[in-house]
């Protein structure tokens, strides 16, 4: 069964700079549809569920509470940015509200925008950014930090108890390269700016950073590094926190810079204080990371495996002993015969990606793995790692389906919209352990999920597949489709709440690349124990003693 949107296919290097408006996903101009399947998936056809939109309030009329900020605090942004850059405009302040999470989403469908900032600010440089601390600070305002806006895990919806107002801090101004270092092969980037940007910067230069998230059309480079980001491409070039070289981060008592050699003996590595540390300690407001010749070459394919454990050894191997492909991914059984490795359906127009369609339809797992770089080195690693996927039982499927995975992966988000307008909720969450643990937590969250959301009434159906890869282990990432429940927040709160009690009794880490926001929260206290809080709340003591910083988030 393939999940078909009538929709444009495109790769990192042709999408357009995309601003979001919420409470919809991506590009106005290409929007999602309703894929002819996918009423299938939940037991009923496509006009019945066609008859039961859901698409919610029009965000125009959503009613906002009166901006709250103290009038002195208003007019000393008003002073220090000007006007023009200190806004409470009606869909400027819903556009800010939350993130991308299908609990955020469907809150503002049904009117709901109580975590809306009361203002939006946008400073242009990292002393503007200083001097809205420092007001901030002064006035107990609450500050939010985005680029953008692309959080799945609550990480833009603070605290306002104790507080005199919320304001979001848009970095969309900085957004400049502000150097490259061709010799040491760094380039400095402000936090503004976009990933799409970023990569058209430097693609320009010759170069590429080679972090492509899911999230890529509508992220920045500050959230990137705030949330240690990882993108497909991270086998071969790293998760974002691993090729950051150094950092700039604005705190309400100054100026933080981290990073002054690629590596050094001088006391704990602080660019690790500053990554992941989702604004509760500041603003970042510029980043230097490693670059890379953009890849003269590229080369996408398909293999097929007879169930995901097998799968699972192929990319152990290839994470332990080499050669490491640029992309390695495995999708189980469930999520290889929907096929959302091709989400658009596209590879139906292919005969080489029909033919690796076919040879899925059997039953098994679709395994995607790309090389980039030059020819002769790509293709060498390439003929190494068939011969490594050839002695653990894979079958290959040709270039057709990694292709076809390749150029249409930024797809899949905008398919969410018209799944929920269809009454279908859909969710995705992810955790990440060591390889003999892997097949015990993938059984225990597949397990919590279905059990919890079969006894709301809702059976849902659990796709999983493995996209991050290490020598010691690897990442789950679970996508979860299901009937609506009357009340669909709390239909999958619980579901949520099982699924992190699963992870966390199985001892796997609560988040690969998802961060932790107000969702992880709990959990991530348990996991790292009383004493290591103690020792990070003291940090966000020293540096923002107010506590105005995305108060409630990750802390």
């Amino acid at each position: 069964m393939k999940i078909h949107a009538d929709s444009p296919r495109t790769d990192e290097t042709a999408l357009p700079v995309v601003h979001l408006r919420r409470p919809r996903w991506g590009d106005p101009e290409t929007p999602g549809e309703l894929p002819a399947a996918a009423a299938a998936l939940v037991g009923a056809d496509g006009s019945e569920q066609r008859g039961n939109e859901r698409r919610g309030v029009d965000p125009d009329d959503v009613v906002l509470d009166d901006p709250a900020i103290p009038g002195a605090a208003r007019s000393a942004l008003v002073d220090a940015l000007g006007e023009v850059n200190v806004t409470a405009d009606h869909r400027q302040r819903i556009d800010h509200t939350r993130g991308y999470s299908t609990p955020d989403i469907l809150a503002l469908r049904g009117g709901d925008a109580g975590d809306a900032p009361d203002l939006v600010v946008t400073p242009g440089s990292h002393h503007d950014v200083l001097r809205v601390l420092e007001i901030c600070a002064v006035h107990r305002v609450a500050v939010v930090p985005f680029t953008g806006g692309t959080s799945v895990v609550g990480g833009l919806a603070p605290d306002r108890a104790g507080f005199a107002g919320v304001i979001s801090v848009d970095l969309t101004r900085l957004d400049g390269l502000v150097e490259i270092d061709e010799i040491s092969r760094t380039a400095t980037l402000q936090a503004g700016l976009r990933g799409v940007r970023a990569e058209e910067l430097l693609r320009a230069k010759g170069y590429t950073l080679g972090h492509f998230p899911q999230s890529y059309a509508g992220a920045g480079i500050g959230g990137y590094a705030a949330t240690r980001s990882a993108g497909q491409s991270s086998a071969g070039y790293g998760r974002f926190d691993e090729i950051v070289e150094g950092l700039t981060l604005a705190t309400p008592r100054g100026t933080i810079e981290v990073g002054t050699a690629p590596k050094s003996a001088a006391g704990p590595d602080l660019r690790q204080l500053v990554l992941g540390s989702e604004g509760a300690f500041g603003i970042i407001t510029e980043v230097t990371v490693r670059v890379r010749p953009a890849p003269a070459h590229r080369v996408f394919e398909g293999w097929r495996f007879d169930d995901f454990e097998s799968g699972a050894a192929a990319l152990r191997a290839l994470a332990q002993d080499g050669p490491m492909p640029t992309v390695l991914r495995l999708s189980d059984e469930t999520e290889t015969a929907i096929n959302l490795a091709d989400p658009d359906g596209a590879g139906a127009a292919d005969a080489a990606a029909d033919a690796g369609a076919g040879a899925t339809a059997q039953g098994g797992c679709l395994v995607v793995v790309g090389y980039e770089g030059h020819r002769e080195e790509a293709e060498s690693r390439r003929a190494t790692a068939a011969r490594v996927l050839e002695s653990t039982g894979g079958v290959s499927l040709g270039t057709g389906p990694g292709e076809a995975w390749r150029t249409g992966r930024f797809r899949a988000p905008y398919l969410r919209d018209p799944l929920l307008d269809a009454g279908v909720l859909v969710e995705t969450l992810e955790t990440v352990t060591y390889w003999s643990r892997l097949a015990d937590l993938k059984a225990a969250v597949t397990a919590a999920l279905t059990d919890t959301l079969t006894g709301a009434g809702t059976p849902p159906l659990v796709m999983c597949h493995i996209s991050h890869v290490y020598p010691a282990g690897a990442s789950l990432y679970f996508t979860v489709v299901c009937p609506q429940a009357k009340d669909p927040i709390a239909q999958w709160s619980a579901a949520k709440v099982a699924a992190n009690d699963a992870i966390r009794a199985t001892g796997a880490s609560i988040t690969h690349h998802h961060a932790v926001g107000r969702d992880h929260r709990d959990a991530y206290h348990a996991e790292i124990g009383e004493l290591a809080l103690e020792s990070l709340r003291a940090v966000k003591e020293t540096l923002d003693p107010a506590g105005v910083c995305n108060p409630g988030i990750l802390l």
